[in-house]
């Protein structure tokens, strides 16, 4: 074999040894949110995330640390009680570190974070913005094989077919749709399908995350079966 062909034929299998992006079927941190996303001065916002884990469901859960990497000046905005909270401080702080960071007069600051969760090795990062008010996006409608699925607490879905899914976003939007059941077709579009074939998992979980360019997220998560 050419050094060439060898060379191919490794690409070829680290290619078949990564999972596609719509996966749920391992270990990773999917998303980190903070609620509500940005936060004016006094206020305050709690984070949680949504992690996958291989062989079972994804779980939502509060990260177990978290730091502020930058900027420092503001780590104190950071505290855990109950929670891990993120508190904005006053303007006069805000506006020390819009000097820092080299940002307009106003502009919201960006305090960056890691997050660590326990029983794993998984590490997430965020960017909660500080000096400004803004919500996550909200889910809905979604429509699942045309079917409300807000209102379904468990999802049963044809094999063998072209199954849509459907939410009602604009492009300005990050949409992911993530399965363990199926295989995922079109997953980072509003309008996306799953299709369950005879050697695909026939069970598992489906996932909606959406991500607005405020640094908000949101994700609804479903048991999903062929029937």
């Amino acid at each position: 074999m050419t050094r060439l062909a060898l060379l191919a034929a490794v690409l070829a299998g680290c290619t078949q040894d990564v999972d596609p992006a719509w996966q749920l079927d391992h270990d990773r941190v999917i998303a980190v949110r903070a609620t509500p996303s940005r936060i004016a001065a006094g206020e305050s916002a709690q984070l949680d995330a949504l992690l996958g884990h291989k062989g079972a469901p994804p779980d939502q859960l509060e990260p177990a640390t978290a730091e502020v990497i930058s900027p420092t000046s503001l780590a104190s905005a950071l505290s855990h009680g109950a929670h891990w909270t993120v508190t904005t401080p006053g303007e006069d702080r805000l506006a020390a570190a819009r000097s820092q960071l080299a940002l307009a007069p106003g502009a919201p600051v960006p305090l960056r974070l890691r997050v660590t969760f326990a029983g794993t090795d998984l590490t997430g990062l965020k960017v909660v913005w500080l000096g400004q008010h803004a919500d996550n996006p909200i889910l809905d409608p979604v429509t699942i094989d045309n079917m409300n699925a807000l209102a379904e607490s468990q999802l049963s879905v044809a094999a063998g077919v072209d199954v849509p899914l459907v939410v009602d976003f604009d492009d300005s939007y990050s949409i992911n749709w993530l399965t363990s059941c199926g295989t995922m077709h079109d997953f980072d579009l509003a309008q996306a399908h799953v299709h369950i074939g005879p050697d695909d998992p026939q069970s598992g979980t489906l996932a909606l995350v959406v991500r607005d360019s405020l640094g908000g997220v949101a994700w609804h998560q479903w048991p999903v079966a062929a029937r």
